[in-house]
């Protein structure tokens, strides 16, 4: 039995993982497959485990472009680049290309997609999201008889530890994320986790695979967590509410609309109970429900263990399409919009003065926008106090304009901050 030959392309976390795996005698990889090159930027860096068996390529291109490579397993990371180039170079040949990087497969999927099947290639991604939960082939293989009509989650692990911690401990969204860094949990410039765009680059891929779609990363509107505070944190618990990052997807009349933004969830909500850096990923389909998958969504031995599990697929012939169909067979489906109506959350930071909150109540009003909760916490040692108020259901044009002529009366210390209220059940708000 011939076995097939795997060149890997970064040693970081996921590489080393991945090698250890191979350097495992009892691993299955070693039954139809072997490690045969690595590439990495230092070939003298102790990385754990022993890699002198392996040819040592300094370029990541010329590891994708050796005939003697069956397999390019990419893990340098980055939309652009070397990775990119090393990809399609590994591809253009008919090389099997297994990859966990997620911007990479978000906003160039289509190209590379359509790369692979002109060359009889196969281009698999399970380790680009999730970590070792298996989303995408649960989308791919669980979810193919059924027609998802939204795909929701919690996908970043970094934003999730954050916000669990400073509900947890009571600290600020700085500390927090300071310690994250030191722990390692977080990136030193951590812009692309709480920014959002990690979250919405795998979004991105379940959507598409979900919905029948081509990937479209340029589509999904991004919030992140940056503006959440120690009191958003504390007003929210006592109005029955935990904020979270949630990535949402959804279709609707043939056209999707995705979106990555905190939100408060209700405690029974079902993702709501997702702690630390666990990711989670709930689908609504017909006719198979409502699917939940929670789990460690990065650290090297989920993430190694889903390339290991695209490699063993490879090996025994299961891999199929990229995003579960032919290029041909995806759509280009129309942008949705935001939904129309929705609950909402506004937090105001006002100057201390009589008439204020009178003048707030006033401009809903103006705009039929009723108050479902109405917080205020005391502050004795500064001119501004926070405000938190929650919505009934309302247009969302219209809260838009009330907080467009609230900035107007000249009473805030801050830009108000407002994000949507997501309601539990099957079929959730698309606010």
């Amino acid at each position: 039995m011939t076995r097939l030959r795997v060149g890997i392309a970064g040693l970081g976390t996921v590489g080393r993982g991945v090698a250890k795996l191979f350097a495992d005698s009892g691993s299955r990889l070693n039954e139809r497959m072997q490690l045969v090159a690595v590439s990495a930027r230092n070939a003298e860096q102790d990385r754990g485990v022993d890699l002198s068996a392996y040819r040592w390529i300094d370029d990541p291109v010329s590891l994708a472009q050796d005939a003697n490579v069956d397999v390019f397993v990419e893990l340098i990371g980055g939309s652009e680049g070397v990775a990119k180039v090393a990809v399609e170079a590994a591809l253009a040949r008919g090389a099997h290309v297994i990859t966990a990087n997620k911007a990479l497969v978000a906003v160039h999927g289509s190209q590379l997609a359509e790369l692979a099947e002109r060359n009889g290639a196969k281009l698999l991604f399970e380790a680009a999201v999730g970590g070792g939960v298996p989303m995408v082939k649960a989308l791919k293989e669980s979810v193919a008889g059924s027609r998802a009509s939204s795909v929701a989650g919690i996908l970043n692990g970094t934003c999730n530890y954050i916000l669990t911690e400073m509900e947890n401990s009571g600290r600020s969204f700085e500390a927090v994320l300071s310690e994250a860094q030191s722990m390692g949990y977080a990136e030193a410039d951590p812009t692309t986790d709480v920014g959002g765009f990690d979250a919405a680059h795998k979004l991105t891929i379940l959507s598409s695979i979900a919905f029948g779609t081509r990937p479209d990363y340029d589509h999904v509107r991004i919030q992140g967590i940056e503006r959440v505070t120690l009191t958003d944190i504390r007003l929210a618990g006592k109005l029955g509410y935990r904020i979270k990052l949630i990535a949402k997807g959804a279709l609707s009349d043939g056209a999707v609309e995705m979106h990555v933004r905190p939100a408060l969830l209700s405690y029974d909500h079902p993702l709501a109970n997702v702690g630390g850096s666990l990711n989670a990923l709930v689908v609504d389909a017909e006719p198979s429900g409502q699917l939940t998958f929670i789990g460690r969504g990065a650290g090297e031995g989920p993430t190694a263990a889903s390339v290991a599990s695209d490699l063993i697929d490879l090996a025994e012939g299961r891999a199929g399409f990229a995003f579960g169909k032919a290029l041909a067979q995806l759509a280009a489906a129309p942008r949705g919009t935001p939904a129309e109506r929705g609950r909402y959350y506004l937090r105001l930071m006002v100057q201390d003065r009589p008439g204020v909150v009178a003048a707030i109540s006033d401009r809903l009003a103006h705009e039929e926008i009723s108050i479902e909760s109405f917080l205020q916490m005391p502050v004795h040692d500064g001119p501004a106090v926070p405000i938190v108020l929650t919505t009934q259901t309302c247009a969302r044009s219209r809260v838009e304009a009330a907080v467009k002529a609230i900035e107007a009366l000249d009473v805030s210390a801050e830009a108000p901050f407002l994000i949507p209220v997501e309601h539990t059940g099957s079929r959730w708000s698309r606010s």
